[in-house]
């Protein structure tokens, strides 16, 4: 049993929450109190056991107040990316079903939000000055709530995945806390350094599991590389998760800046989210030590696989063997598929989770011939000791004349680059083969902007890669669409070249 109430009681000075930009944070005492108050809140304003609210936030105290208050009152909590615009956060405010949503007045969104009938819109002035006027104390009827997070819509509109409410008391230790805790000994003594968007599923899932096992949460307002060098010395933090993109934003920072700060007190460096390339892995390890510690999973949480440094050195490229459920390789139509070949990646036996009002959604995520079995839409294979290699999402495969093109393998390779800032890979349409590869580059030097450069990019992929996989056309482009969670946006770069296809099309006299 672990929860911040518990270390509200026995340590309530000790910091909660440290915002690196100077702005005030939170001790674990005033986190409970406010807490507390936001259940009384939710309580005044009718919002019931079972319902959802959200949060329209920049990185701030006030998220993990709205959290905790909604975890102890047996809500579901809902995060809004700031980025969405008024009517992409109506979407979600009215697909899920939130009755109150606290917003931040500097999202630029908030001026067309439509503010549906039924929902109370809170600032975050209106929220402390309402908490300010609740009494103090538990609320009678708590109950455990979660986190309901929305996909981040790479290939469409975001889903809602919702899974079963806990049971039991809110102060029980939630399973995904009991495997953080076994997995990386995080506790008390420990100082959590989380550099990304708390809209994101395992920032939030991670920061507030570091709260129920008592640690100190070190909040960066925007990841930059080094800043988030000087926060790990300056709060000799221990745990921090990153995503690959900041790996390669922090190995493009010249050595002697990289080595001008003291990351001693680092025991686990945690990354997902995203496929890492193995040079960018294995320069990480070089600079930091064996202390990176990669897991695979989904929002959904129907299973998981883990792999430390140590294993990955002798496996590189793998997110590991699995940690929560089992792993199954299977064909479009359900078989399983035996080690080495490639597949789409099942688990079996983690949570039963849906897809908010979408069923056939839900239903298409299960395999055909094993119905609790379900997958994320990852394409991967099982090594002869059962370690998880991914070769790419299924909805970015490229096929062309007949063959399947992973575009991850060419995106890492292009990203190593030392002239190349980020790389995307997609289908383009070619009238004979259907699809051909194109790579969209964004460089560090804007003179490499020239057509010279595009073919050494070209001839750098064949030195590399067989014929078929390799871009034949090179675009540049200032910033890639990548989401604050290290994944492309690639349906946007795609649909660029696919619109301007169809739109090319005359339709018949």
């Amino acid at each position: 049993m672990t929860h911040p109430r518990i270390h509200a009681a026995a340590t309530p000075d000790r910091p909660a929450i440290i915002m690196t930009d100077g702005s005030a944070g939170l001790s674990y005492g005033q986190l409970e109190d406010r807490a507390n108050r936001g259940a009384r809140l939710l309580r005044s304003l009718n919002i019931k056991t079972g319902e959802t609210i959200a949060y329209w936030l920049p990185n701030c105290p006030e998220v993990f107040e709205v959290y905790w208050a909604g975890q102890r009152a047996g809500l579901y909590v809902t995060p809004i990316a700031t980025a969405l615009t008024g009517n992409e956060a109506d979407y979600i405010i009215e697909n899920s079903g939130a009755r109150l949503v606290i917003v931040s007045p500097e999202i630029t969104g908030l001026a067309s939000l439509q503010r549906p009938d039924g929902v109370t819109v809170m600032t975050i002035a209106d929220w402390r000055s309402a908490l300010d006027a609740q009494t103090a104390g538990p609320i009678a009827d708590e109950a455990p709530g979660f986190h309901m997070v929305y996909s981040s819509g790479t290939t469409g509109r975001p889903k809602g995945i919702r899974l079963p409410l806990p049971q039991g008391a809110v102060t029980d230790l939630h399973q995904l806390a009991a495997q953080i805790e076994s997995r990386y000994g995080l506790g008390p003594g420990d100082t959590y350094l989380s550099p990304a968007p708390l809209y994101h599923t395992a920032p939030l899932a991670y920061t507030t599991a570091a709260h129920r096992l008592g640690a100190t949460v070190v909040v960066m307002p925007k990841f930059d590389p080094e800043g988030w060098l000087e926060a790990v010395q300056r709060y000799r933090v221990t745990l921090t998760q990153m995503v690959p993109t900041m790996f390669v934003r922090l190995l493009k920072l010249a050595e002697e800046k990289r080595k001008a700060y003291d990351l001693t007190s680092l025991r686990n460096v945690i990354h997902a989210a995203a496929p890492c390339p193995v040079p960018v892995k294995h320069a990480m390890i070089e600079w930091l030590g064996p202390i990176l510690y990669e897991y695979y999973g989904g929002s959904e949480g129907n299973g998981s696989t883990a792999i430390n440094a140590e294993e990955w050195l002798i496996k590189p490229g793998s997110v590991g063997k699995a940690t929560w459920g089992t792993v199954h390789i299977c064909d479009d139509t359900g078989n399983e598929l035996p080690a080495g070949e490639q597949g789409i990646v099942y688990f079996e036996g983690g949570w039963d989770f849906q897809y908010l009002g979408d069923p056939e959604k839900t239903r298409d995520s299960r395999n055909p011939l094993h119905p609790t079995w379900s997958a994320l839409g990852d394409i991967g294979y099982l090594d002869e000791d059962g370690y998880l290699f991914l070769t790419d999402r299924k909805s970015h495969m490229i096929i062309s004349g007949g063959v399947n093109i992973y575009p991850q393998e060419i995106e890492n390779l292009l990203i190593t680059h030392p002239r190349v800032a980020d790389a995307a890979v997609i289908g383009v349409p070619n009238p004979d083969f259907g699809e051909e590869v194109k790579a969209v580059v964004q460089v560090l030097n804007p003179e490499d902007l020239t057509p010279e450069f595009a073919d050494q990019l070209i001839t750098f992929c064949r030195e590399h890669l067989s014929p078929i996989k390799c871009p034949r056309s090179i675009d540049f482009d200032q910033a890639l669409p990548r989401m604050d969670n290290g994944k492309l946006y690639k349906r946007l770069i795609k649909d660029r070249y696919w619109t301007k296809a169809a739109a090319s099309i005359t339709a018949p006299e």
